[in-house]
């Protein structure tokens, strides 16, 4: 007898019915039948009476329903003790970040940060930042590496860290791919893939303010929102992007990346990264991941 077997089987018994509790349990209907098999063998009775259109409890089933029960309560119980013990022992810090950060900057800083807390789990969460402001409010993250908004939530405490550097994607065998820089007036008449404004409004706004400013009109040919199928449109041939030089680190074949030569102007903060917390909170772990951030800060955006 083994703990699935009964976690099975209680599933079975407070729906009565096999294709529910596989959906539930995330299992095929052949496979949960299986392991109420097993179970019967191993106790030697029938605890399921089963027809084409109803599943009922033996007596011997109603029996070990109520056994079943307390015997995973108990083990859930215990599991929960050690969980919460093994959490007082070794602190974590729940961090979200942008796709940017998460792929240029956390490889660079983490090792930087379990050497100096070697007690310290860091949990990463991956996601846009109108997503993970939230998360931070709620109390599910403890810090957030993000674009700042135009409109700061009073309740949050926003520490600017650097500039990303934008570069051009295009495809390799573009007349342009040739060039050390390209400028805006270089893309002209180019066909643009940015990305979708409600999901990412920091990297749709800046291609569109550089056009703007270098009084053009940019030409959006395809509106994507990931970096990844921004960049392998680009490799389809289907038009050029502007984006942030970590892109360059994805694995496209195909695909040149070339510096962009941004003038002074608003556009060249679209791509500010800040590190955001819930204001007037004392976190031990996620204090010290902010130190480690500033100590490594400089070295960080000579990359960005």
């Amino acid at each position: 007898m083994e703990l699935r077997q009964l976690r099975c089987f209680i599933t079975v018994a407070d729906s009565l019915h096999f294709g529910r509790a596989a959906q539930k349990l995330d299992m095929l209907p052949a496979s949960l039948g299986r392991q109420i098999k097993l179970l019967e063998e191993s106790l030697g009775c029938k605890l399921l009476v089963r027809t084409t259109r109803n599943v009922a409890l033996t007596q011997d089933g109603e029996r070990l329903v109520v056994a079943a029960r307390d015997i995973l309560e108990r083990v859930d119980q215990v599991e929960t003790v050690f969980r919460e013990t093994l959490r007082e022992r070794r602190s974590i810090v729940r961090v979200g970040a942008i796709d940017s950060a998460a792929a240029g900057l956390i490889p660079q800083l983490l090792p930087h940060f379990r050497d100096a807390y070697p007690d310290v789990d860091l949990q990463l969460l991956e996601q846009k930042t109108i997503r993970l402001l939230p998360r931070l409010l709620s109390g599910r993250l403890d810090v957030a590496l993000v674009r700042p908004p135009e409109l700061k939530d009073p309740r949050l405490m926003f520490r600017p860290l650097f500039h990303e550097t934008a570069v051009v994607a295009l495809p390799a065998s573009h007349p342009l791919a040739a060039q050390s820089v390209i400028s805006v007036d270089d893309m002209a008449d180019e066909p643009l893939i940015v990305p979708d404004r409600r999901s990412r409004p920091h990297s749709h706004d800046l291609t569109m303010k550089l056009f703007i400013e270098a009084g053009l009109t940019a030409r959006v040919a395809q509106i994507a929102e990931e970096k990844q199928t921004i960049v392998n449109l680009v490799s389809a041939g289907l038009g050029l992007a502007i984006v942030p030089r970590w892109a360059s680190r994805l694995a496209v074949g195909g695909v040149t990346f070339v510096p962009l030569t941004v003038p002074a102007g608003s556009a060249r903060n679209k791509l500010a990264l800040s590190a955001v917390w819930l204001r007037d909170t004392r976190d031990p772990a996620r204090d010290g991941f902010l130190d480690v951030l500033d100590q490594q800060l400089e070295n960080l955006a000579e990359t960005a």
